[in-house]
């Protein structure tokens, strides 16, 4: 095992130098691949709609293809769906991942070349592992397992071999060898689809393994680390997995999981963040920068960034990479080895280094709070609420928060619903300490509290244990990809929790 994990950790820090090269010539890298892209799709029927062979540089692509949305692409996908091909991309493409649909009742189905998971998702995983074992020398996690928890797929049409599915289903499907044999549960397992039953299992089966790393979403993974816990009567997941040392995570921020893995896990352990979606893989944390993501340039993908002010635009204004500020709010607009093009995935990121390019997430761009001209994003959220927990010793295991509409009755404000783990010392100072670091970040928030002119100190409501693993539990929303909503324009969300937990609805 000593040598295999030499090995292995020998064969991913060769792609390291690979990596160096697109963060010193990004401009470069990112040219060769808008190239690519076009002139791989020209014959395709979006291309030859929209004259790809007749566009040479970005502005001719800004000019002739105008930025898309799901519902743009839909009618193609759907035809590729029931086996038509060479609509958005040349080969053929048979799987599709259903996005979370935290945004929308409506599921969306991405579609994933073969080319897309190569060159784009797997890429990522290796990459994620080059890093980590780059700045990790005494690095063992070789000698393990990776514990994965897949979502679930189904056949759309056997006549056509076509699937659809969570992401993670896909990615294990489909899996390179060098991965397989690393994993852990197996394949059956890793896919069931009732999600309380594949817990159980997952706990039988993986509490029986050398596990050395976890890669996945904070929340389900632990929500499965606790049952292992309460299986086996222990407190430290270091009793079970003594060897474990990395966790790689994605898909929601981490910042309200981390005390509640640092509570259950003992001794050293490494967290290294990714930055992927259905649509794509985007970005690995910068071990050197913790909380910074590398833009990883060179999969397959061409980015463009929206600014905030042109995000609900027709026609938005958009800018490259040597365009961008730092610390601005930007939507993500990509173009991939997939067939999306000019695609709206629906994040917002910061640039926080320019040279090289790394980012963070900062948001959705349709989960924030702007009912009163305040404009809280998630990342606003997100540092409000770590403050609070510092400053009353509160661990949080889920949030979710909308505005209260102003009335005749009543002046407006922010309502929250936080499920803790550990409740605060003070459940008012915990109000208080939030309501002045949102204050202090955001300015339009601060303006409009000021006086309680247009809001008032925020209503916080302390929520009954497994509040949002319910409400998900109830809209077939568990395990996957899927994730609570943290902030909205809209009280749907917010009012469906209370109602689920006959909490008064205001």
């Amino acid at each position: 095992m000593p040598i295999l994990n030499k090995l292995f950790s020998w064969w991913m820090k060769k792609r390291i130098h690979q990596i160096e090269l697109f963060l010193k010539y990004p401009q470069e890298v990112q040219n060769e691949w808008f190239n690519e892209l076009i002139n791989s799709a020209q014959d395709t029927e979006f291309g030859m709609k929209y004259g790809f062979a007749d566009i040479k540089n970005g502005n001719d692509f800004k000019e002739q293809v105008p930025v898309q949305s799901y519902n743009d692409l839909k009618p193609y996908v759907d035809r590729i769906m029931k086996g038509e091909q060479n609509l958005l991309w040349p080969t053929e493409i048979k799987w599709f991942a259903k996005s979370s649909g935290t945004t929308s009742n409506r599921s969306k189905f991405i579609p994933v070349s073969k080319e897309a998971l190569e060159e784009c998702h797997y890429k990522g995983g290796k990459d994620m592992l080059s890093i980590y074992c780059s700045h990790t020398e005494d690095s063992e996690v070789f000698t393990g397992r990776t514990l994965m928890m897949g979502g679930s797929s189904q056949t759309i049409d056997p006549d056509n071999n076509t699937y659809h599915g969570d992401l993670s289903s896909i990615i294990i499907k489909n899996l390179p060898f060098w991965a397989e044999i690393r994993r852990t549960p197996d394949r059956q397992t890793a896919l069931m689809e009732d999600f309380e039953e594949k817990l159980e299992k997952m706990a039988e089966i993986c509490s029986k393994e050398n596990v050395t790393s976890i890669s996945g979403v904070p929340s389900w993974n632990l929500i499965l680390i606790n049952k292992i816990l309460e299986k086996y009567q222990k407190t430290d997941i270091k009793e079970i997995w003594p060897n474990l040392e990395v966790f790689f995570h994605g898909g929601v921020a981490f910042t309200p999981y981390k005390p509640q893995f640092e509570a259950i896990i003992s001794g050293k352990m490494n967290y290294l963040e990714t930055y992927n979606a259905s649509e794509g893989f985007f970005g690995i944390e910068d071990p050197d920068h913790p909380g910074e993501l590398i833009l990883m340039l060179d999969y397959g993908i061409y980015y463009e960034f929206i600014p905030m002010s042109e995000w609900d635009k027709e026609h938005p204004r958009t800018v490259g990479l040597e365009e961008v500020q730092l610390e601005t709010n930007y939507a993500l607009l990509i173009s991939t080895n997939a067939g999306l093009w000019r695609y709206k995935i629906g994040d917002t990121i910061q640039f926080t280094s320019i040279d090289p390019f790394r980012v963070k997430v900062s948001g959705r761009t349709k989960h924030f709070m702007n009912a009163f001209g305040e404009e809280v994003i998630i990342d606003n959220a997100e540092q409000a609420l770590k403050h609070a927990c510092l400053k009353t010793g509160a661990v949080i295991e889920e949030y979710t928060a909308a505005p209260v509409y102003l009335t005749n009755k009543e002046a407006g404000r922010h309502e929250w619903l936080i499920e803790f783990k550990k409740e605060p010392d003070s459940f008012e100072e915990f109000g208080v300490e939030m309501d002045n670091r949102l204050r202090e970040i955001n300015s339009d928030y601060d303006a409009k509290r000021k006086g309680n002119m247009a809001l008032e100190f925020p209503l916080i409501h302390k929520m009954p244990r497994g509040s949002f693993y319910n409400w998900m539990k109830s809209r077939d929303k568990l395990g996957g990809q899927n994730k609570v909503p943290r902030l909205s324009n809209s009280r749907e969300y917010l009012e469906a929790i209370l109602r689920l937990n006959e909490v008064e609805v205001r």
